[in-house]
């Protein structure tokens, strides 16, 4: 049976005194990264763009920008630091359970002029509770402990993962506004020179693994605590499946034959009018529009803002289903050479950019084959980056789960009526992705960046 990874985020020098300062360097480094790329999103648009309501399904861009201020507040200043609230009276606006992203228009919200200040204020105070809080040895992994303490540490990992969550939230906007394109970025490598001759499919054999982590110092509560799994052999595809394997799916009749989708899924294809990935439309060939850009889309390329329902119909239709989020994670993480779980499907060092399409520094998914060096053990390409990708899984706590800083979380979102995504895509920061981050969403959603890859049973 395999054993608990006990990586460290990347940045954090093992034990004692150094441990504590690389710690504050790095909460301090991945904060001014989250808040550069929220300028960048916030600062590409007019204030005109940035209040409007881009779609009922997101919340105007300025909510955003006030709102991580406001997080940052309520948990490292008062929190963590003991500061007095600098405006309480805004707190009902940017509580999130409090009002409905469709609602938030409507709020007397802060202008642009006075949410940038606002977050200019709570980060200098914040660097300050940083560079002050006295951090005990432990304070690395403080899961659970109290925020004043051991727990500040994991404190400001959360914080930096919540800016960061964030700014991918506002590039889903970017790309449902209308208007010509503001945001630019290189493309991704290409493919390297194997891709092509890939297997379709890599083998993961049976047998138990840890999944989770209670290791992982910034994990956050849904991903803990570390536990075994028995998970039988399965195959699954060795990249995500792509457009050109999708368009088949459409070419064949996938969105007219009731029969490849589930009762729920199906109702849902006709009340909504699916007949093709979001964004996509056909003028003699499938075009694709990605942020403000029209163009065709890219066969090689993973198939994107597909909502699970659309993903479990490819499956059946192919002859496969999707992968558990059990087999996923295995597939990501689980060594033979070792009987351990990695950290990362590449192992436990941190990421770099040849490991996987990560943090906006490309706006589209790289071509399917892409990024080696960011292999798993068991061969499959790109299952961290890129795309998001369905599982079959609902969206439930591990065993032994323990709710912390706050219910509101995970704990509350529970349950059948969302499905698990894992790997991250090319927008995810790389401080909110590892081999044991889990998202979730409604099985109806397709504005996030997500994708999917199949699986089948091994026999």
């Amino acid at each position: 049976m395999s054993n608990p990874t006990g990586s460290q985020p990347a940045g954090a020098a093992p034990g004692g005194t150094s441990s504590v300062e690389a710690l504050r360097s790095l909460a301090a480094a991945e904060l001014t990264a989250a808040r550069d790329r929220t300028t960048l999103l916030t600062t590409a648009v007019d204030d005109a763009d940035l209040v409007k309501q881009h779609s009922p399904l997101m919340s105007p861009l300025v909510w955003d920008l006030a709102h991580v201020a406001n997080q940052e507040e309520l948990w490292l200043l008062r929190e963590v630091g003991g500061r007095e609230p600098m405006h309480p009276e805004i707190d009902p606006l940017y509580d999130a359970f409090e009002h409905p992203r469709a609602a938030r228009p409507t709020l007397p919200l802060l202008t642009p002029a006075q949410a940038r200040r606002y977050g200019h204020e709570v980060r200098g105070r914040t660097l300050d509770v940083i560079e002050r809080t006295a951090l005990p040895a432990g304070a690395l992994n403080g899961f659970g402990a109290s925020l004043t303490e051991a727990g500040a540490g994991f404190a400001f990992g959360m914080i930096a993962q919540h800016e960061a969550q964030h700014d991918e939230t506002m590039l889903a906007t970017h790309q449902l506004r209308s208007g010509p394109a503001v945001l630019s970025a290189p493309p991704p490598p290409p493919a390297p020179a194997d891709a092509a001759a890939l297997p379709a499919e890599v083998l993961v054999p049976g047998g138990p693994f840890t999944m989770g982590t209670s290791a992982e110092p910034w994990a956050l509560d849904n991903e803990r605590p570390a536990h075994a799994v028995d998970v039988p052999g399965f195959w699954l595809d060795t990249t995500p499946v792509t457009s050109a394997a999708y368009a088949e799916f459409i070419a064949a009749g996938g969105y007219d034959d009731p029969r490849l989708w589930s009762a729920d899924g199906w109702a849902h294809r006709q009340r909504a009018g699916l007949t093709a990935p979001l964004f996509w439309n056909w003028d003699g060939e499938w075009l694709r529009t990605s942020f403000g850009v029209t163009e065709p889309v890219v066969p090689d390329e993973p198939v994107l803002h597909v909502c699970w329902y659309e993903a479990d119909a490819y499956a059946r239709w192919a002859r496969r289903r999707l992968p558990t989020e059990a087999e996923w994670e295995k597939a990501a993480r689980w060594d033979p050479a070792t009987g351990r779980s990695r950290r990362y499907p590449w192992g436990d060092a941190p990421w770099t950019p040849d490991r996987a399409n990560l943090g906006q520094r490309h706006l589209r998914p790289a071509l399917a084959g892409s990024y080696p060096g960011g292999a798993a053990p068991c061969g499959a390409r790109q299952l961290v980056g890129d795309v998001w990708e369905w599982t079959s899984s609902d969206f439930l706590p591990y065993p032994g789960f323990t709710a912390w800083p706050y219910k509101e979380y995970s704990e509350v979102f529970f349950g059948p009526e969302y499905k698990v995504l894992r790997g991250g895509a090319f927008g995810v920061s790389p401080v909110a992705c590892r081999g044991t981050f889990r998202n979730w969403d409604y099985p109806v959603r397709r504005q996030i960046f997500a994708g999917f890859r199949t699986a089948r049973d091994a026999r």
